[in-house]
């Protein structure tokens, strides 16, 4: 999609001034991140890429977004209170940070922070291997750390499988069976897995975790792209030997939760022809490769040149789901999120240093 403002992105000077002060601002602002030498400590620290100008994006798919995010808020926990579902698809107290061993991108995690403690809510941040050492359960299933009870548990770590040793297991286990809330609980991680994004595709999946819910089913499928199996059989056969044969317009995606890890064209066709005659392909899912229209604009980084490049966009809308029991208690929108990158990165978020932070132009 063309940039509204074709005549700014010739004017070298200008760019350069507005880069400039668009930096500054982003400091004001704190759009900060731990630099790479020193991911532990902020004692210096540097702005979070972010683009130039704000990209531009259709009103309508802007606002379409928005509308279905209640609907997915209800189709994950439709998901993670589906036991059978799950398992046939996959064979006074303080708030608990689960953070990384390595926390550079802690700012946004510290803006949560300081709102619970404006509220008077108390705020401790451990690790897996913290919980493992010292959380303990009480004959209620209270979960205590170092002598205080834990309310709510927040996962800043956990998505991966190399987040998980025989220790970390043992913590995950202890908070799932603790009364503490888990934001996310196990159920509601795996309902985001790639293998329960191909399941919904399935005709009638979607009607039978939300029965009466036309419209909701109606507006999420909406934004589907094709999800196919790599399962051992003859439909496995047939998707693996056509992205073989034509591989970009695929992507090859990890059964796990969350982005990442995804592969694209010359390397997706040397790992399916690798794993085509092995179980290990199940492991994967394929999906259409989305191809948005490119736009050119500005990537601002600490210590990189500035350069106009050419870039697509990825919107994503939060959400925010409570239900206590069987009563839904909140269902919302609770804004967006637009990354940008330059069309030559296949994958990759703004903490990898492969997107950066951006604005939506509604048009």
């Amino acid at each position: 999609m063309a940039a509204p403002w074709e005549d700014v992105l010739r004017d070298k000077p200008a760019i350069r001034e507005a880069a400039s002060v668009a930096v500054d601002a982003a400091l004001l602002e704190g759009v900060l991140m731990r630099t790479e030498g020193e991911p532990n400590a902020s004692d210096v620290v540097n702005y979070a890429p972010f683009t130039l100008l704000p990209s531009a994006v259709p009103s309508a798919l802007f606002e379409q977004a928005y509308a279905v995010q209640q609907d997915f808020n209800l189709l994950v926990d439709a998901i993670s209170q589906n036991k059978e579902f799950l398992e046939r698809t996959l064979a006074s107290a303080v708030v608990m940070f689960l953070v990384e061993e390595v926390q550079r991108n802690i700012f946004d995690q510290r803006c949560v922070e300081n709102e619970l403690w404006n509220r008077n809510i108390r705020v401790i941040r451990k690790r897996f291997r913290d919980v493992f050492e010292k959380g303990s359960l009480d004959d209620a299933k209270r979960l205590y750390m170092d002598g205080q009870e834990v309310a709510v548990v927040y996962y800043r770590e956990g998505y991966v499988p190399k987040n998980y040793d025989q220790q970390n297991w043992e913590a995950r286990l202890l908070l799932e069976r603790s009364r503490a809330v888990k934001c996310p609980d196990i159920a509601t991680q795996l309902a985001g897995t790639k293998k329960v994004q191909q399941e919904l595709s399935r005709p009638g999946t979607l009607e039978r975790l939300l029965p009466g819910r036309a419209e909701a089913v109606a507006r999420i499928r909406a934004t589907f792209a094709g999800l196919y199996s790599l399962d051992v059989g003859e439909e496995g056969d047939k998707i693996t030997a056509t992205a073989i044969a034509d591989p970009d317009r695929f992507v090859l995606k990890p059964q796990r939760e969350g982005g990442g890890n995804n592969l694209y064209g010359e390397e997706l066709r040397q790992v399916l022809e690798k794993i085509r005659d092995s179980p290990e392909r199940t492991s994967y899912i394929l999906m259409d490769k989305i191809k948005p229209r490119p736009a050119m604009n500005y990537l601002l980084r600490a210590h990189s040149p500035l350069q106009a490049s050419e870039c697509i966009s990825e919107l994503g809308i939060f959400g925010v789901y409570v239900r206590q029991g069987k009563e839904m208690v909140m269902n919302r929108a609770a804004g967006h999120l637009l990354r940008t990158k330059a069309v030559e990165h296949a994958d990759g978020g703004v903490a990898a240093g492969v997107a950066v932070l951006d604005t939506p132009y509604l048009v």
